[in-house]
């Protein structure tokens, strides 16, 4: 089992670190004010390929420092929403990448290579899917128009190895472990910060209103209600009114990098409303049903209403689970369910929030005791499905859970958090045979698994299990590399080219790992970052450390 995320100190505002990230990969660096830049020659210095490898080691590093939540089913829906709209923009062919961070402050970032981020907080505060796609489209317009890009390209000699070994000393930082931990990141996060303040111009009114006007057309194309984005700007604003007596809380990080006025807000309805009379007769994306096409493609459909008919229709389902997994403890959830319940009856997204939260805390029983009515009432809804099949295995109910479990994936062999959810209840178990059914499980996942760190995480367990080491060697390995062990992610390469029952096969696939690792490793050595156990020489054979 992989451990669980380190938490950074609650002390420590994610906004800062968020703000970091946008300044130093430039997704807060913009054209100076002055003349337009007619000229910029975007895309000249940072080829899409190095744009991605920035986005990734972004990622890889949020993640080393605990700030990542993987998991499958959230990921599961933030993608389907961001592809949506991604697919709706003026540049369907740009590559994102979604990803949910736990910090409960109202926050989001675009960084390098379509990389976006977004902070549990924000979803928290939303009150439907359209105003989380209001922000996602919003910030997938940076991406699109180039601001992102052509500010990475003026500060690509100063940010970047700014950021980067700022990166390093966060680790650093956390590996010092005991009470200073936390003042030692803080400390980090502030001189890079200070660092890149000096170098960085913020996002000009002009590239605010361009991804607010184009984000708002994105979102009405992908099926959102275009008034979502104003009407969660006017959210911020409440939540503003509302803190001002507390000076931390006061202004949300989202609003320190992307400042609203009551101008903004009215100006997004107004370009909301002059859409309203062309949707009627205007083609929008719709989800299409032609096997041929891949999944999550949509295509024009012809007219839209007001509703939002882009929403997945799990929106209050994911949040709740946000809730809980954003929670400083199990205990902490409970006890927000509990204050919601003596208001009103909770609805049926709280109730399977509030038995994911017993789940969390190993209260297997009384988890069960709220998700078998409701998993009974919404056979179809595979939140609840999963959550029930979770919580009767670890209650003992093994043949039940597997029951369920196969009968969902006869249904639906491909689908990620299903075959990450039983796989990972399967590695629990410490069989042989439950590794082999697990390996069996996520085969059909392999092919578009080279970045997913959950699934690589399974997938090393369970060949572990399945007494399959060098499978599962590679696979730890590549869990390193994703959770932001590049150093750690090598050795264990080089410590497995040592074995003397490779095949060939398994020597060329490690081979050309080591090839494509080994820059990268480079890279964070030129800029003074080091892996600390690898340093000290604590990583031995075999050991797992996709953390």
């Amino acid at each position: 089992m992989t451990p669980s995320p380190r938490r950074l100190p609650t002390a420590l505002p994610t906004a800062l670190l968020a703000c970091l990230l946008a300044t130093g990969t430039a997704a807060a660096i913009a054209q100076d004010r002055g003349l337009p830049d007619i000229g910029s020659s975007a895309g000249g210095m940072l080829s899409p390929a190095r744009q991605a490898e920035y986005g990734a080691m972004v990622l890889a590093q949020l993640r080393h420092a605990g700030y990542v939540l993987d998991d499958p089913l959230l990921d599961g829906w933030l993608d389907d929403v961001g592809q949506r709209l991604s697919g709706a923009s003026d540049r369907p062919q740009q590559s994102f990448t979604f990803f949910l961070l736990r910090d409960r402050q109202i926050n989001a970032f675009a960084t390098l290579g379509g990389y976006i981020g977004m902070n549990a907080g924000l979803v928290l505060a939303a009150d439907r899917e359209d105003q989380v796609a209001g922000v996602l489209a919003h910030e997938i317009s940076h991406v699109t128009q180039q601001h992102v890009l052509r500010g990475a390209e003026k500060a690509q000699r100063e940010s970047l190895p700014i950021l980067l070994a700022t990166l390093g000393a966060i680790v650093a930082a956390q590996q010092a472990g005991g009470t200073s931990s936390g003042e030692a990141t803080s400390a980090a996060l502030m001189t890079g910060l200070g660092v890149l303040q000096q170098r960085q111009i913020n996002y000009t009114r002009d590239n605010e209103a361009e991804a607010d006007r184009i984000g708002i057309r994105t979102l009405a194309h992908a099926g959102y209600d275009p008034e979502a984005m104003a009407d969660f700007f006017q959210t911020l604003q409440s939540v503003v009114r509302m803190n001002q007596g507390d000076e931390r809380a006061a202004v949300p990080g989202y609003l320190q990098t992307h400042p609203l006025t009551l101008t903004r807000i009215s100006e997004a309805r107004e370009r909301a409303a002059k859409l309203e009379p062309t949707l009627a007769n205007t083609a929008t994306a719709g989800p299409s049903t032609n096997p041929l096409l891949p999944p999550g493609l949509r295509i024009a459909t012809g007219a839209r209403s007001r509703q939002g008919q882009g929403n997945t229709g799990d929106f209050d389902w994911a949040r709740e689970r946000l809730r809980v997994l954003s929670a400083t403890t199990p205990a902490q959830a409970i006890r927000e369910y509990q204050q919601m319940r003596a208001k009103q009856p909770l609805d049926e997204a709280r109730r399977y929030g509030l038995a994911f939260a017993h789940q969390q805390a190993g209260q297997h029983a009384q988890a069960l005791q709220e998700l078998a009515p409701l998993a009974q009432a919404r056979p179809d809804n595979l939140w609840a499905q999963i959550a029930l099949g979770e919580a009767e295995a670890r209650a003992g109910r093994l043949q039940d859970a597997d029951r369920r479990f196969e009968a969902l994936l006869a249904r639906m062999p491909t689908h990620r958090a299903l075959a990450l959810s039983y796989a990972r209840l399967l590695g629990e178990r410490n069989t042989r045979e439950a590794g082999i059914r697990a390996v069996a499980v996520l085969r059909p996942l392999l092919g578009g698994a080279g970045n997913d760190l959950p699934f690589q995480q399974a997938y090393a367990r369970a060949n572990e299990i399945a007494g399959e080491p060098v499978r599962a060697g590679e696979a730890w390995a590549e869990a390193a590399y994703l959770s932001g062990r590049p150093e750690q992610a090598l050795v264990q390469l080089n410590n497995l080219k040592k074995r003397d029952d490779l095949d060939y096969y398994a020597r060329a696939r490690i081979d050309a790992r080591i090839a494509a690792i080994t820059p990268t490793v480079l890279e964070l050595r030129r800029q003074g970052v080091r892996d600390e156990e690898v340093r000290g020489g604590r990583l031995g054979v075999g050991v797992r450390t996709g953390r």
